[in-house]
């Protein structure tokens, strides 16, 4: 029997209490003067008072009490066929050396620090470095377009700015140093230092008085012993900022916490993720993303656990067995990834024949979160790997998630296209226009009754208007997540589109999220995106741009018509459904979310902005000429 019911009742019965009790997971130099002040901060803020340092309680606290031998940190990249590992001991002493390294260029507590770095262990021991000596770290996504990273070094005003010469991806390396260099040219902030990691593959020219070499600033620092200890900060200090997209184009800083964060991170994995310190975890996520923030880095080290950082592809590096490779290798116990990497997988292997070839007998349970997990990639991934597969839904300015299936309080059953139901701290509700809740089976607004729990986002780095109107505006004392969905008789939840990805068909209100999980129930299709397009008569109609698995090699057109009747057999003739198009493949972001509203403005003929989050920009062209042979594109418009 779940404990889940129990737990989230004693949680709302006093949610103080509660979060004390798991405050007591974590190691504090100085306690708080209360759980949660309401009156501080847009919202209230949590354990004010409280001095804490989360380096210490990722890495020094596990070696004290006898953790120091055990992996902290595996770093497996296929892309440069290079697997090394660090234990906390080990892990430990990099990080103090390399924030020793920090102070000795000026670093102080408070200050910023920008990482613009691919997925290799020096990314984590500057992101820990930083936490060590209270520095505010903010991490962007390496490769990352430079007038993008401009935009971020205008905001955070960093000192210092921690790189690498480039990147590697399947076939290409990525020269990051150009990018970097045209950003500083760019920003009317200039930062006073560049450290640079310089990469065998390909190193960069360094910039006299300003660039620095890592390795040289490092091995001098072991040289001469130095090491910086761990600074004391204010529960409520930033940890870090993450920049998330906004939609006037200049992004969101999201700041998180100190004390919050660890408590609620720390909380998740056992209760949530259900994994014991000592076993090993992994999130095939980027350090430039929260899943990389809070499951590659803080949360399982928090926890006592293993953490695998990857630098690769689900598919390609070098076969759709990527993943089961790691897995098997490393006994991994549970992962954590996007549904769109499983999309990929069960293109290229729809039968599964990659997996018969490792042992996962170490592997227990399988995380989605991202993308929507549509059910039939759920189904193929149970069918498969004979694990659970759980959904869930979360967000960067949440930090964890918002609502799963706790495995560590025992699983309730899966509901397939719901991410199950609310974690503790999160009072959610359905909406409707005006604020009203929406009874069961109703789609609307899923919105968070204030406060929000610890390690949500209190505000946006230097702009707490715009935290005000972007979130907390539209319906006063809630939250805004700007997802739509609904509650069922049970409580669970389904988020079925981003609110302005609710199409509006001649009145009716169609989620184009259930229109996918039919889509996707076709034998063919791989993976599916529907968007709704402008229509002088309905005012809008759905348009379904579809992927088909390896080996398919019938007739697209009697694929397209399958799905058109698939669609209205299952929803009915109001969905409207008539275009479907199929397509190489779909454009996303690098953390694998579909690109719709860049999909949906071309379409429209509206004036689009390439997403500086796009990881191939040459599918949007391949998009527009699909719907220019359709006679589907209105005009093209760049911005």
């Amino acid at each position: 029997m779940s404990r889940y019911h129990e737990v989230y009742a004693s949680w709302k019965k006093d949610p103080e209490a509660f979060w004390g009790e798991a405050a007591r997971e974590i190691s504090w130099y100085k306690l708080w003067d209360r759980v949660f002040d309401p009156y501080m901060g847009e919202y209230g803020r949590w354990f004010p008072g409280a001095e804490c340092n989360t380096a210490y309680n990722c890495l020094d606290r596990h070696v004290q009490s006898g953790r120091g031998d055990q992996k902290a940190l595996i770093y497996d990249s296929p892309v440069t066929g290079t697997k090394t590992s660090f234990t906390y001991s080990e892990l430990t002493y990099e990080v103090a050396t390399f924030a020793a390294v920090l102070k000795d260029l000026g670093v102080e507590k408070g200050d910023r620090v920008i990482i613009y770095m691919p997925m290799v262990p020096e990314a984590v021991i500057a992101m820990l470095a930083c936490a060590r000596i209270g520095a505010i770290h903010s991490v962007v996504f390496g490769g990352f377009a430079a007038n993008e990273l401009a935009t971020r070094i205008n905001d955070a005003k960093p000192v210092a700015v921690v790189s690498a010469s480039c990147g590697i991806e399947p076939g290409r390396i990525v020269a990051y140093k150009p990018l970097l260099d045209k950003a500083i040219e760019l920003s009317e902030h200039k930062p006073q230092h560049c450290v640079i990691l310089q990469r065998p593959m390909l190193e960069a020219e360094l910039v006299a008085g300003r660039d620095r070499d890592w390795s040289t600033l490092v091995n001098d620092a072991k040289t001469r012993g130095r090491k910086a200890g761990c600074v004391a900060v204010a529960a409520t200090d930033p940890l870090y900022i993450l920049y998330t997209s906004g939609t006037t184009g200049q992004p969101k800083g999201v700041v998180r916490d100190n004390g919050g964060h660890m408590v609620a991170l720390k909380w998740s994995m056992k209760n949530h993720y259900g994994v014991e310190p000592g076993e090993v975890y992994w999130a095939a996520s980027d350090v430039g993303w929260v899943v990389g923030h809070s499951y590659i880095v803080y949360a399982p080290l928090l926890h006592g656990c293993t953490t695998v950082l990857y630098e690769g592809k689900p598919v390609g590096t070098p076969d759709a067995g990527a993943f089961w490779r790691v897995i098997s290798e490393h006994r991994v116990a549970a992962m954590f990834t996007a549904p769109t990497a499983f999309r990929a997988i069960k293109k290229e292997d729809p039968q599964g024949e990659f997996i018969k070839k490792y042992d996962l007998s170490a592997f227990r349970t399988l995380f989605l979160a991202g993308e929507r997990a549509d059910p039939e990639t759920i189904k193929w991934a149970e069918e498969k790997l004979r694990v659970p597969v759980i959904d869930h839904w979360w967000q960067t300015e949440t930090g964890w998630a918002i609502c799963g299936n706790p495995v560590g309080l025992g699983m309730l059953p899966v509901k397939y296209g719901s991410p199950t139901v609310p974690m503790p701290g999160y009072d959610l509700h359905v909406l409707g226009d005006k604020g009203q809740p929406l009874p069961p089976g109703e789609t609307g607004t899923l919105a968070i009754k204030l406060p929000l729990p610890p390690s949500c986002l209190p505000t946006l780095w230097n702009n707490n208007e715009r935290f005000r109107k972007s979130y907390l505006s539209e319906f006063p004392g809630y939250y805004t997540t700007s997802d739509a969905g609904y509650r069922d008789e049970d409580g669970y939840v389904y988020v079925m589109a981003r609110t302005d990805d609710v199409i509006n068909v001649a009145g009716h209100r169609l989620s184009t999220g259930q229109m996918e999980e039919v889509v996707a129930q076709h034998k063919d299709v791989a993976e599916c995106a529907v968007i709704g397009v402008y229509d002088e008569t309905k005012g809008q109609v759905p348009t379904a741009f579809i992927v088909l698995n390896a080996g398919v090699n019938r007739d697209p057109k009697e694929i397209e018509a399958e799905v058109v009747h698939l669609v209205r057999e299952v929803i009915g003739p109001v969905a409207a459904l008539k275009n479907v198009m199929v397509v190489k493949r779909l454009p996303k972001t690098r953390s694998g979310k579909i690109l719709r509203g860049t999909m949906r403005q071309i379409a429209d003929g509206e004036p689009w902005k390439m997403p500086a989050t796009i990881d191939d920009p040459a599918i949007l062209d391949e998009i527009t000429e699909v719907l220019k042979a359709r006679g589907a594109l209105r005009q093209k418009a760049p911005a």
